[in-house]
């Protein structure tokens, strides 16, 4: 992204404020981001069906993680919320560090900030190859997660926030609001990459549907692009489900014909919890 394509964006403020956690679709189902906290640079190469994804990553930063991806469903909040609101959008986003971290649930001091500095060079630096969305499936879109992203400077020279242009593939996704989904803000307190990784596939899948969904444990391994072994995978799932780990749904695993799947269903819930947990609030006291 050049300096004169960026000229040609209207500057999209961000809205402060707590409101409904949003993301993206095709980021909650397909392996994009690395579920490791190490740093990964062996690309994630998929097919399925017509889906081909390939991501890459340089060795200096290292692959997109799945909490960097917090940054693009603050993003992706941020549109659909000035959408509802009747505010113009841009791809190009002017906001503070603080608000990202504060909606997103993390702290505020200064290695924090620097994280998610960090954070913001591997979005830019992963770039992404995928079929997803093409008209044929043939053909290839080629994108970084951030084209580019800078801090800004008031007029005295000292820090006052940051600007980033996010890809036409993933605001076009965010502009289309039937491929976005409202998602639980406790998903933010998901420590662990792959437990992140399944909420994200079962609220997609699952949703809101009375009698639930499956998945075979084999299927869901190729579909994270996980690095570790199908055993690994499989243990690790399981003691995601020992603890009922994912906010909103109650997980099982079963064996039919023979093959290991997951179960999950949504637990049924409160409205007025409902309205209090996507806004950030505690649950309502009804004593």
């Amino acid at each position: 992204m050049t300096a004169l394509d960026n000229s040609q964006l209207d500057l999209f403020h961000s809205i402060p404020g707590d409101f409904a956690v949003r993301d993206a679709q095709d980021l909650m189902t397909w392996p994009f981001f690395s579920l490791a906290k190490s740093k990964r640079v062996r690309p994630i190469d998929f097919k399925m069906g017509n889906v081909t994804i390939n991501v890459e990553a340089t060795p200096e930063h290292g692959m997109a993680t799945i909490w960097d991806a917090d940054i693009l469903i603050w993003a992706a909040s941020q549109i659909v919320e000035a959408c509802d609101n009747g505010r113009p959008t841009s791809r190009l986003m002017a906001t503070t560090p603080h608000e990202i971290l504060r909606f997103t649930g993390r702290g505020t001091a200064k290695h924090h900030y620097d994280r998610l500095k960090a954070a913001l060079d591997r979005l830019q630096s992963t770039t992404v190859a995928t079929s997803i969305r093409q008209p044929n499936e043939r053909r290839r879109h080629r994108f970084s997660w951030i084209n580019e992203w800078k801090e800004r400077l008031d007029v005295n020279g000292r820090p006052s926030g940051i600007e980033l242009v996010l890809p036409d593939w993933f605001y076009s996704a965010v502009i289309d609001q039937a491929l976005v989904l409202t998602i639980d803000r406790n998903y933010f307190r998901l420590t662990g990459g792959l437990e992140r990784w399944l909420y994200r596939m079962v609220r997609k899948h699952g949703g809101y549907q009375k009698g639930g969904w499956s998945f075979d444990v084999a299927h869901l391994h190729l579909k994270s692009g996980a690095l570790s072994p199908r055993k690994k995978f499989a243990y690790q799932l399981r003691q995601i489900v020992e603890r009922q780990a994912l906010p909103g749904y109650r997980l099982k695993i079963g064996i039919e014909a023979g093959r290991e799947r997951l179960n999950f269903a949504r637990i049924p819930e409160d409205p007025l919890d409902k309205a209090a947990r996507i806004m950030g609030f505690a649950p309502v006291d009804k004593s």
